[in-house]
């Protein structure tokens, strides 16, 4: 698994990790406290594209995807104070 995010509690984007394609599985965890973190993709570094509402959560869950080689970051929008958020995938 690659770490995208731990424990934390600011808006932006993760370290962009390199997807050989294929399925693989979205996972989150902590308090959300009203954030919200998804999954994006891009094909050239610049344009990022949600990845779906499989990917996208306002809670610990898990979600799986199918993609094909591409470049992969988690985003949260909306953190607090109170938000700690942690993603894998």
């Amino acid at each position: 698994m690659a770490k995208l995010f731990e424990d934390t509690n600011e808006n932006g984007s993760s370290e962009v990790l390199v997807w050989q394609g294929g399925t693989g599985t979205f996972w989150t965890w902590g308090d959300f406290a009203g954030a919200m973190v998804s999954l994006e993709a891009s094909p050239d570094g610049e344009n990022w594209f949600t990845v779906g509402t499989a990917a996208c959560f306002g809670e610990k869950a898990v979600g799986g995807f199918a993609i094909g080689p591409c470049r992969l970051r988690a985003t949260i929008a909306g953190a607090t104070e109170a938000t700690r958020i942690s993603a894998v995938v």
